[in-house]
């Protein structure tokens, strides 16, 4: 492949759409992607106008992902698509994911990756048949100082890790939202297109997530106490979880779109027999490494003395604020540079790799399982299958 910019189709994120447009914000930092062909909503008269506002040419401005899929297929390899982006809710992603992967198309995809469980184990199938690759948008990985801790801990500089506190707070879903025709909420409160869970599903696998990330460990048995607060609500919008790790560690989740006054404070902790970790997002550039026998250590991105990973993943010298896009940028830079290295038969760098992908979705998609199944048990600890 000649030096050039990697092609992209879009499937969903039209005008309407509040993630499309973080997408595009995030794959235009590094200057890596183009979008050249999108079926951007399924009302027609949305895909059009927003395909034109993003200056699509009229011939790849598309009305529903099949058509474009096809014809993008058909294409002649210096015109065709590289790799589509799915950012529509998980009820609609198998489809296209599975029929993008038969058309040779790598495939980035929101979280949570599918509907179930099972879709995504059959995701991963495809993957393995087709030898193509997945980006999932777990956006906490891509912070630089998330990747610093998941490095620090894995040092053994704290010892052995002994205790995991992961919380999710927000407030947006402290009313009946989805009734007033708010469409985010709208879809994510309804079991027929958010699936099995609601605060659990959209932010409860965040949380999940960036526990098994940092700490490197996997979730082997969980005891859940999951609640609908909000009279009327279909779907949980609390709820929290204690959880045993393998190598015996324990650990606490917490999710909540109740907690009226928060916004995103995602946060995780990690303490070891010789310390503790701390990353909270409103702070992001900070990482705090709290020692038994010693004063706190602050590490700041974009600092000399981060590791490769974390360094690779900072944008700007020390004492400018990066945050939530960046860390979408990260996610898709990294993706990209792995696709071009492999499209030119070259190895990618270790860093590159690290991005999440289709056994991070299974994983998720496990957790709602077992997060629903245990908070609706009367056996409250039940063990975590996959």
């Amino acid at each position: 492949m000649k030096n050039r910019k990697l092609r992209m189709a879009m499937i969903g994120g039209g005008k309407d759409a509040f993630i499309g447009a973080v997408h595009r914000l995030a794959f235009n930092m590094d200057g890596q992607v183009q979008l050249v062909a999108g079926a951007l909503s399924i009302r027609p008269e949305v895909a059009i106008e927003s395909g034109q506002e993003l200056f699509l040419d009229e011939d790849r401005i598309y009305t529903d992902y099949k058509t474009m899929l096809e014809k993008e297929a058909a294409m002649p390899a210096d015109k065709r698509i590289d790799f589509v982006s799915i950012v529509t809710p998980n009820f609609a992603h198998f489809d296209p994911a599975m029929m993008a992967l038969d058309k040779g198309f790598h495939v980035v995809i929101e979280k949570p990756i599918t509907f179930s469980l099972e879709e995504a184990k059959q995701l991963k199938s495809k993957l393995e048949q087709t030898g193509l690759m997945l980006l999932l948008c777990h956006t906490y990985t891509g912070y630089p100082m998330v990747k610093q801790a998941r490095r620090f801990l894995q040092s053994g500089a704290l010892g052995k890790i002994r205790k995991v506190y992961v919380e999710y707070p927000q407030g947006w879903l402290s009313t009946s939202l989805e009734k007033t025709g708010q469409a985010q909420a709208a879809w994510r409160t309804d079991p027929k297109r958010s699936g099995k869970a609601g605060s659990m599903g959209d932010i409860g696998t965040h949380a999940f997530n960036l526990a098994e990330y940092v700490t490197g460990l996997q979730v082997e048995s969980i005891c859940a106490d999951i609640n609908t607060i909000v009279e009327g609500r279909m779907l949980d919008d609390d709820g929290a979880a204690f959880l045993k790790f393998n190598n015996g560690v324990s650990g606490v989740l917490m999710a909540t779109q109740i907690a009226a006054g928060e916004e995103n404070n995602v946060k995780i902790r990690v303490y070891g027999e010789k310390g503790g970790i701390e990353w909270k997002q409103e702070d992001a550039n900070t990482l705090l490494v709290k020692w038994l026998d010693k004063p706190t250590e602050i590490y700041r991105a974009g600092s000399g003395y981060l590791d490769s990973f974390a360094k690779h993943n900072c944008r700007t010298p020390a004492g400018h604020p990066e945050g939530y896009l960046e860390a979408f940028a990260n996610l898709y830079r990294n993706f990209t540079l792995t696709v071009r290295a492999r499209i030119n038969g070259e190895t990618p760098q270790k860093e590159w790799l690290d991005f999440p992908g289709v056994e991070e979705g299974i994983r998720g998609m496990a957790f709602i399982e077992n997060v629903i199944a245990s908070g609706q048990a009367q056996k409250k600890w039940i063990d975590f299958t996959v």
